[in-house]
């Protein structure tokens, strides 16, 4: 393994890393049905290459999918659509990555998001399909259920009310990153207000972990430190969005999505809501 994690920490020093989608990692958290006024609250970062194209969040055309879109699968990470339904996914690292020649995982919340069965019902139909692709986390939400669904192992269920998070692993895997993302939502969420700024913050986190609070997913000690904040900032490879979502009990809502650069510098940030006001 020793020769496969330098090749690995090259990849990640390399302009645009390797072709393989497995290194793209995340984190996210969401609180559903706890805040006394959204339904579901949700919290994000997606960490990419950044010589890797991407859109950032916008309405698409002829469509009610509000997302980024990665441009080189057409997919996106994150979105909400216009009825107050949300997706998110993330990847699951086992290992060294490797190519991967099936459909991608952007096109999940896509399909969702797109598409008009409820979150259990998409959640059975894309059971059967799940080993198609690369492994992943995938969360979809609406006015009927919030369900999980992942392919490494395969499992689908529907969650119950609370605070859950996912990185790169399991469902609710204790990583200090998401223990961080969960635990400040949850505070959020005591506290009542809508109040952003706390989010935020725990996006920003950039604390590296302690080697004993690691999780150990074949990648070396190296990677799996560069790995744990839940904002990594590179000139290759690093945070290139974060987004939190909120949608009430009546399905209106808005996503806000901050992108960054190389080295973690600022590229903006966009508001929209779901209801078109």
């Amino acid at each position: 393994m020793r020769g496969s994690r330098h090749v690995a920490m090259q990849n990640m020093n390399a302009r645009g890393g390797p072709d393989a989608p497995e290194w793209r990692m995340c984190v996210v958290a969401f609180a559903w049905q706890l805040h006394p006024r959204w339904q579901l609250v949700l919290a994000g970062n997606r960490d990419e290459f950044h010589a890797r194209p991407t859109a950032g969040l916008a309405a698409w055309p002829d469509s009610g999918v509000i997302a980024g879109r990665d441009l080189q699968s057409g997919g996106t990470w994150v979105g909400l659509d216009r009825r107050g339904r949300v997706a998110v996914v993330t990847n699951v690292r086992d290992g060294i990555g490797q190519q991967h020649q099936g459909p991608s995982r952007g096109a999940l919340p896509r399909a969702f998001l797109d598409g008009s069965m409820d979150a259990g019902g998409t959640t059975g139909n894309m059971l059967t399909a799940a080993s198609a692709y690369a492994p992943f986390n995938l969360m979809l939400a609406d006015a009927t259920g919030c369900w999980h669904l992942g392919n490494h192992p395969l499992q689908r269920e529907a969650l119950a009310t609370g605070v859950h998070g996912i990185s790169n692993g399991r469902l609710d895997a204790p990583w200090p990153k998401t223990r961080h993302l969960a635990s400040a939502l949850q505070a959020w969420v005591d506290a009542g207000d809508d109040d952003l700024r706390p989010l935020w913050a725990a996006l920003g986190d950039e604390r590296i972990a302690m080697d004993a609070d690691l999780p150990d997913t074949g990648v070396g000690i190296d990677l799996e430190r560069r790995l744990s904040p839940a904002f990594i900032r590179g000139d290759a490879y690093g945070t290139r969005a974060s987004t939190i979502i909120a949608v009430d009990h009546d399905g209106r809502g808005f996503i806000h999505e901050r992108r960054f650069g190389p080295g973690g510098t600022s590229e903006g940030e966009t508001i929209l809501d779901n209801h078109g006001s």
